[in-house]
């Protein structure tokens, strides 16, 4: 006896519409995730925990979403557009209010959660209901499959288009907005194609077209509420705002003052810089007898270029940033070259736009003089590079007589961090078969901006810091007097526990670090 026959999929139910409509759906819920995840970790550091918080907030709530929709039993398609719009209106919405919250409010994580919760529960409910809807004409087997496939298939799309195109050419807010609007969109073809399945089509069109105007001015609007939060978050005029595919930049003005801040952190400022340049490269200088050939990891404002240019007899200098835009900046506008004293157009200056690891690793060169200056350890991508295995490689790099330094943030603040770089390069061994240790020295100078600050020097060879002897140049901070008291440490700047090395299987660095600072701050 033959079966039910099937009935073909007809305009009265627009299957192949519903599947397409996963994949758009899917590359939203996930980019709404990804933007909730970076803006937290741009506004607050400590990018794995916020992105633990958010991805485990929203998996929840969308579990939450999946199973309410079994109190879903009637008017299906009508349910379905209902979510598209609220979806598209949340999580439109969503970095806008992010933003605004902690520009305003003094608790952040209440809002953070209320909000991915929304949009997780709604989106959790997107996929049971088209399973639902599909399945009355379909085998359940092949809906779910289908679903499903075109589900990962869009997760993949946005994991890709979000750092590649999205971030660098959008910015979080807009995109924010552009993927409402597409929310949007599927719900407003939803109304077309579905129209004779939709029992309430005035009031979801209406519904549709007023968070279509909402989106759209808060698209066109876009770079005015950003400057708008940005100036409630810096107290200083900000005269240059540029998102790269790598860390959001910002340089604000106050009279003399120029500032550089990177995704919200201060980075240096034109009023004490020289102190913090000072001190990271002319002890080490000072170290190395016949220095020709320097070595930059980092410093892409070109400051510690322009100290380097101060000796005759570097011959050259490699510099390697990982920001094109960062160098770029710091070359072209006028404000900014004048800080580095136009370092980049010296011919002994050489660009390298690489991560640091890749170019170490590519290259069978030596130098006399490496110099680490990157930003603080607060993250595991930064704390990588200052791990054995950087270590290692920089030390393959370095001249039989040559000298590393690195900033190692502050000693006073977060002291566990500062002494963990220190033996970390205590514990580099000098060769292949682990034979030798390099020789560590630790210093620290204070920067105004900054507080107390760290730096390490190594070498192979064995050296008397207070004997070292500046080279007759034009410095603002360092002098024969001070050079050697940078190299006393008070008791309440050494460590308060056994310190371990930083290795990149085991990154204690970053938790002493972040333990650090909490300890002095929210």
């Amino acid at each position: 006896m033959a079966g039910p026959v099937r009935q073909p999929m007809n305009d009265h139910f627009p299957g192949m519409f519903l599947l397409a409509a996963v994949f758009v759906i899917a590359v939203c819920g996930l980019i709404y995730e990804l933007i909730a995840a970076s803006l937290s970790s741009y506004l607050l550091g400590a990018s794995v925990t916020h992105f633990s918080i958010v991805i485990g907030v929203f998996l929840s709530a969308m579990g939450l979403g999946s199973y309410l929709t079994r109190y879903v039993n009637t008017r299906l398609p009508d349910a379905f557009v209902g979510i598209q719009i609220g979806i598209g209106l949340s999580g439109g919405l969503s970095a806008a209010i992010l933003l605004l919250s902690f520009s305003t409010l003094e608790t952040y994580l209440p809002i953070l959660i209320a909000v991915l919760t929304v949009i997780g529960t709604l989106v959790g409910m997107e996929i049971p209901l088209l399973i639902r809807i599909l399945q009355s004409r379909e085998a359940l087997k092949i809906t779910v499959s289908n679903v499903l496939a075109l589900d990962y298939v869009g997760a993949l799309f946005a994991s890709c288009a979000f750092p590649l195109l999205l971030v660098p050419y959008l910015g979080l807010l807009r995109t924010s907005f552009v993927f409402g609007l597409i929310n949007i969109g599927v719900a407003a073809l939803a109304l077309r194609v579905m129209r004779p399945m939709l029992r309430r089509k005035r009031v979801l069109a209406l519904a549709a077209g007023a968070s279509t105007v909402v989106l759209s001015a808060g698209l066109a609007g876009a770079g005015l509420f950003t400057k708008f939060t940005e100036n409630l978050l810096y107290q200083d005029d900000i005269v240059l705002v540029r998102q790269t595919p790598y860390q959001r930049i910002i340089v604000t003005r106050w009279h003399d003052d120029v500032r550089l801040f990177i995704d919200g952190n201060l980075q240096l400022s034109s009023v004490d810089e020289h102190r913090y340049h000072e001190a990271l490269v002319h002890p080490a200088v000072s170290a190395t007898i016949g220095a020709k050939r320097a070595l930059i990891l980092g410093g892409g404002d070109g400051m510690a270029a322009r100290e380097l240019l101060k000796y005759p007899g570097i011959e050259t200098i490699d510099l390697v940033d990982l920001d094109a835009e960062m160098v770029r900046l710091f070359r072209e506008r006028p404000l900014l070259a004048e800080l580095n004293q136009h370092s980049f157009a010296d011919p002994r200056v050489r660009v390298h736009i690489n991560d640091a690891g890749r170019f170490l690793e590519g290259s069978d060169e030596s130098w006399d003089l490496i110099f680490l200056d990157l930003p603080d350890p607060n993250t595991l991508s930064l704390a990588r590079l200052y791990s054995t295995t950087i270590n290692k490689l920089i030390v393959k790099h370095l001249a039989v007589n040559g000298t590393v330094a690195t900033q190692a943030t502050s000693p006073f603040y977060a002291p566990e961090a500062f002494w963990c770089v220190a033996k970390t390069w205590a514990e580099t061994p000098l060769g292949p078969e682990g034979d030798g240790r390099l020789n560590v020295y630790p210093y620290h100078a204070y920067v105004p901006s900054f507080g107390d600050w760290g730096f390490i020097m190594a070498s192979r060879r064995k050296l008397d810091p207070r004997t070292l002897v500046l080279a007759d140049i034009p410095l603002k901070f360092l002098s024969k007097k001070i050079m050697p008291t940078l190299f006393e440490f008070p008791e309440d700047s050494l460590p308060r526990t056994e310190i371990r090395a930083n290795r990149l299987d085991d990154q204690v660095l970053v938790d002493y670090y972040r333990k650090g600072w909490r300890r002095h701050g929210p």
